[in-house]
């Protein structure tokens, strides 16, 4: 359990130094043409949201296997 505990915070201070370390990187002067034209076009939004769809469903599965793991821990330990 205090194993468990520990991943997780280790867990969560690397995604939150993720986006801390990589906005310390000097950014490029020139912008990237296809950036610029999704966004120009609204269809950045349209790619967000398919990322954002794609990470939820794993992020979904990984939960329940989690617990179907849990659960046939707890059986076998039975």
């Amino acid at each position: 359990m205090m194993l468990k505990t520990i991943r997780r915070c280790y867990l969560l201070v690397v995604v939150f130094l993720i986006p801390l370390i990589a906005s310390s990187q000097p950014q490029p002067e020139t912008t990237n043409d296809s950036a610029a034209l999704l966004h120009q076009n609204g269809q950045i939004y349209l790619v967000v949201l398919v990322l954002s769809t794609i990470f939820a469903g794993i992020l979904t599965m990984l939960v329940v296997m989690e617990r179907k793991l849990n659960k046939l821990e707890k059986e076998l330990n039975k």
